[in-house]
């Protein structure tokens, strides 16, 4: 499987996070900071977040990957063996129910709808 190294988000899953600066610090008219320190600012946000960032996925990554990854093998484990099958054992008793179901109701109510159906059929304007 390869890994696309460029577009790491492409199903954009992570859409709602927004961590440039301009997204997240922002002055308003009449509230302008100098210059040099508003530049060197998002030099520095931009320096932090990232270095931040690179030395959390560092530390962390591998091993929140493979648990994420140990969690949707369980997932996909009881959907496989557990799930699934009670799921289909449920289908096959509902249809025996529903089949006996529609017997009973066939005996007991269908003779009391065609009766009262002949009688109003005689009915006309």
């Amino acid at each position: 499987m390869d890994v696309d190294l460029v577009n790491r988000d492409p199903n954009g899953l992570n859409e709602h996070l927004k961590v440039q600066f301009e997204d997240v610090l922002a002055e308003p008219e009449g509230a302008h900071s100098i210059d040099c320190v508003w530049k060197l600012s998002a030099t520095c946000f931009n320096l932090w977040l990232g270095l931040c960032y690179k030395l959390l996925t560092l530390f962390y990554g591998i091993c929140i990957a493979a648990e994420w990854g140990c969690e949707f093998a369980s997932i996909a484990f009881y959907h496989v063996w557990y799930i699934t099958p009670i799921l289909r054992m449920c289908e096959i008793n509902c249809a025996v129910f529903t089949k006996v179901t529609k017997t009973c109701m066939g005996c007991c109510m269908e003779p009391c709808c065609e009766a009262c159906g002949a009688l109003f059929h005689h009915f006309k304007k």
